[in-house]
């Protein structure tokens, strides 16, 4: 065994790079600070190859490192190397015939290749390159490296390629995996253009599989088919850095289709959700399932925005306060001056205090004013402010839009699936309706912890432009989206207008607090602020560009991959939602 000290090593080509403080080599492996590595050589190669063939070691789970070094051979070296190869195949087969032994059929097709590919080198068809392929494998312990060379090598076996140990050579064999094009091992073989280009490009089209020995638990759910190498598409949203995902595509892409899918799956695992609902879409689903419909706009269907919530904390009323702000801002379109602000905050708490509540949480049980209260104390409020802002309110307690809101919350909405449907609200209340709900949803979910373990919760805000559209409403969005983590909560923001969402600061930092991430066909007019947004290359604009209704393409941090959404004909007939839709 051999102790490098590389503390003050340096290379040229890789000058800069961090390095180990300690090499120890064997020969079977070397240990580079806390883990260990051994290297493998390709040396043995089928006779034909297909697309991708190198795909099995770049998407091994695991650390393990490829390295391709490729060195193109001069076209004055390359026709006579060829010949040579021919000469001695030929006159291979010329013995076996002369001493009346059947050719053998391993001769017979290397002379036909390299025939073949001499005569496309003479044209300018094919160039010949000489190449070394050296596979470096990680482990933190000697069991562990054992165990994934093991499945390193059965990973290769499948597509015939022979990896061989460089034993007494490990330390060149680490060098030569290193991003510094050095290789000190120089185990090459010819390969031709075609062959060469095949093993590219060097990314695997499928997510990683556990490392070998490590069971993952079954918590993922069905996304679909991956379109490129035809394998199942399985993604858990709860084991990223944060539980929250927005899914943009043009109407008619498919994302609803997408979205009841995962939702169905994810209550399969005991998942409770949540829906805002525009358009009645997944009133099916939670017939089927045994949910809660929540009608908003419907006669006798009303909410109470001064409800307080029942999670008993110490600043419950003064939370409900700053959420009428909210809520208020929205009515109104943009949020009130700083006078009718300031009559606001006093109207709020005297109206809580003619109802007998106030800082005590034992009064928090007692009937909550309603809207019309609040907008009565403004009316008697002094103040010109205050007269100003329970006039502008008033198609909200009096006029035309208080149906909503003329008397105490008719609804109780509880279960694993609530459905907040907003399809019977007129176009002026979506916005204030969407908000609602949500409220709803969150108080429910905002409650203190005790110590039992949180259930998850998903949130699926269906057109979700509808409230991102304004200021306000895309902020009260935004912090929910931040703070869902830490409550064993999932946004899942869905919209078609991406071009409007992504063009604003709200809209980015909620895409952005988003680690699952879902783009399925984009309009011409859109597909530049998308590629932008999400650092699409030419190809996967293109992708999203000619993708048909159900395929899209999942980004999640360096993982990019396309898929087609597909269900059971059980699952097809609760998610489909126009007739004629299929996936």
């Amino acid at each position: 065994m051999k102790l490098l000290n590389t503390k003050k090593k340096t290379v040229a080509a890789g000058e800069g790079m961090p390095s180990p403080a300690a090499l120890s080599v064997t020969p079977w492996h070397v240990q580079v600070g806390d883990g260990y590595a051994a290297t493998f050589a390709v040396t043995g190669y089928p006779a034909e190859v297909g697309p991708a063939w190198l795909d099995p070691l770049l998407s091994y789970p695991g650390r393990v490192d490829v390295a391709v070094h490729i060195d193109p051979v001069a076209a004055q070296l390359a026709a006579p190397m060829l010949k040579r190869q021919r000469a001695r195949l030929e006159s291979s087969r010329r013995l076996d015939s002369d001493q009346g032994k059947l050719g053998d059929p391993m001769t017979e097709a290397a002379a036909a290749d390299a025939a073949d590919l001499a005569e496309r080198v003479a044209r300018g068809a094919a160039r010949l390159f000489d190449v070394g392929i050296y596979v470096t494998i990680h482990a933190r312990d000697l069991d562990e490296l054992r165990a994934v060379t093991a499945g390193v090598k059965s990973a290769a076996a499948s597509v015939l390629l022979d990896l061989q140990p460089t034993t007494f050579r490990h330390q060149q064999g680490w060098v030569a995996t290193l991003p510094i094009g050095v290789d000190p091992l120089r185990m090459r073989r010819i390969l031709d253009t075609n062959a060469l280009a095949a093993a590219f490009p060097l990314a695997s089209a499928d997510l990683a599989a556990p490392a070998p020995g490590v069971v993952a638990p079954p918590d993922g759910v069905l996304y679909g088919l991956n379109t490129t190498s035809n394998g199942v598409l399985l993604w858990d949203r709860w084991r990223q850095d944060n539980h929250n995902s927005v899914v943009l595509a043009q109407s008619g892409a498919g994302k609803s289709y997408f979205v009841k899918l995962e939702t169905l799956r994810n209550l399969y695992q005991g998942t409770a959700v949540s829906i805002i609902d525009p358009e009645d879409e997944y009133a099916p689903l939670a017939e089927h399932v045994g949910g809660t419909v929540v009608q908003l706009g419907l006669p006798g269907v009303r909410i109470n925005p001064l409800d307080l919530p029942h999670d008993n904390r110490a600043d419950t009323l003064t939370r409900r306060g700053l959420y009428l702000h909210t809520l208020i801002s929205v009515m109104l379109g943009a949020p009130p001056p700083p006078s009718e602000r300031a009559a606001l905050d006093r109207a709020i708490t005297a109206t809580y205090a003619a109802a007998g509540i106030n800082g005590d949480p034992a009064t928090w049980s007692r009937p909550a004013p309603l809207l019309r209260d609040l907008a009565d104390t403004l009316t008697a409020d002094e103040d010109p402010a205050a007269e100003q802002l329970a006039a502008r309110l008033a198609p909200w307690t009096t006029g035309n839009f208080s149906s909503l809101f003329d008397g105490p919350t008719t609804t109780s909405p509880e279960g694993h699936l609530v459905v907040w449907s907003l399809r019977h609200l007129p176009d002026e209340l979506r916005t204030v309706g969407t908000l609602l709900a949500l409220d709803s949803i969150w108080s429910g979910i905002d409650t203190p912890s005790t110590g039992v373990r949180r259930r998850r919760h998903l949130v699926v805000v269906d057109e979700a432009w509808l409230l991102m559209r304004d200021g306000e409403g895309a902020r009260f969005l935004f912090r929910m989206a931040k703070a869902a983590r830490k409550r064993s909560a999932g946004l899942c923001v869905v919209t078609q207008d991406a071009a409007d969402v992504l063009s604003t600061d709200l809209g980015m930092a909620v895409v952005s607090n988003a680690a699952t991430q879902v783009l399925m066909h984009q309009s011409t007019q859109a597909i530049d602020k998308v590629r932008e947004a999400f650092s699409l290359t030419a190809g996967e604009a293109r992708l999203l560009l000619a993708a048909p209704r159900g395929e899209g393409l999942l980004i999640a941090g360096r993982s990019r991959i396309p898929f087609r959404s597909v269900g059971s004909a059980a699952e097809h007939k609760i998610a489909v939602t126009g007739i004629g839709e299929a996936q």
